[in-house]
């Protein structure tokens, strides 16, 4: 087979993904018992309205003080699936649950891994001496043991439980991944004796990692041994620099640990799981299944 074949047939996969009909959860609850930390509120957010051209339209939801999960759950097996919790895009002040979020179900629910769609919260409550990506991570980190508490009832793998982030989300990710296992909150419940610390990440055009005045990754963002295998995406074009994703992989790559890094000539952000004309970026998926089959967190 000719490796423009190939290409097509990627290409081709990727359309039909980004086209094919939403996914449909199995499971979805609100992740704290009551008020998240810090809150006063229980909004579950709103979505903004749709913006003209695009197609398929984007959801952005605005205005989560209540963050919540939807749960994708892959073909049923006598053996426990991997997971990943899907920490979407959006700014902070967005978030963009299917573009950057449920559409990745129809990709890994095959490959009979479980999909954990996060709506964390947007900042505009966030005081101005917080770090903005502070909720959002602890939203993540409850997540992960929240997966980990319901391993049986999913039948899940708690020790092959990891993140997929996107732009935003993926700024929320790199720090997650680098945390050590440290929670950011109090513990509320019996869900967090479980371990906060994913056991991979891939981390999608992760947005603003890089300190633009030094030229350094953030000083909260700090790759370790303890930290856990990574695949990272990011294009050459993307204002958010693709410099600080070079530097995440190096960070890991110095203290051994498993990572692979494609930075693609174009195709800009902020593309999820669709294919931008004039780019190779929509094969992203395929290269980020040969490493997740490789590593083995699929179940096939």
């Amino acid at each position: 087979m000719k490796i423009n074949d190939i290409r097509f047939g990627i290409l081709t996969l990727a359309a039909i993904l980004s086209t094919a009909p939403r996914a449909k959860a199995v499971d979805s609850r609100f992740i704290w018992p009551d008020l998240a930390p810090g809150e006063t509120s229980r909004a579950t957010g709103v979505n903004e309205p749709p913006r003209k051209g695009e197609d398929p339209p984007i959801t952005r939801l605005v205005k989560v003080r209540r963050p919540s999960i939807e749960v994708y759950l892959p073909p049923k097996s006598t053996k426990p699936s991997p997971a990943v919790v899907i920490l979407p895009g959006g700014g902070y002040g967005k978030v963009v649950p299917d573009k950057e979020g449920n559409e990745t179900a129809p990709w890994l629910n095959p490959l009979g891994v479980a999909v954990i769609v996060l709506k964390y919260r947007t900042n505009e409550a966030t005081p101005k001496d917080e770090q903005p990506w502070l909720r959002p991570l602890q939203d993540s980190q409850r997540t992960i043991r929240l997966v980990r508490a319901n391993a049986a009832k999913w039948n899940i793998d708690p020790k092959r439980v990891g993140l997929v982030a996107f732009s935003a989300g993926g700024h929320v990710g790199a720090v997650h991944h680098t945390r050590e296992g440290m929670a950011d909150y109090p513990p509320t419940d019996a869900i967090d004796k479980e371990s906060c610390h994913p056991d991979f990440s891939l981390l999608i055009y992760p947005w603003r990692v890089l300190n633009d005045l030094t030229g350094e990754l953030h000083p909260y963002i700090k790759p370790a041994a303890t930290s856990p295998p990574a695949f990272i995406v990011h294009t050459s074009d993307d204002r958010s620099s693709s410099i600080g994703s070079v530097l995440i992989y190096a960070g890991l790559r110095k203290h051994k640990v498993p990572a692979e890094l494609h930075v693609y000539t174009n195709g800009g952000h902020g593309y999820g799981m669709r294919p931008v004309p004039g780019s190779e970026i929509g094969t992203w998926p395929e290269r980020a299944t040969a490493w997740l089959r490789l590593h083995g967190f699929t179940n096939e």
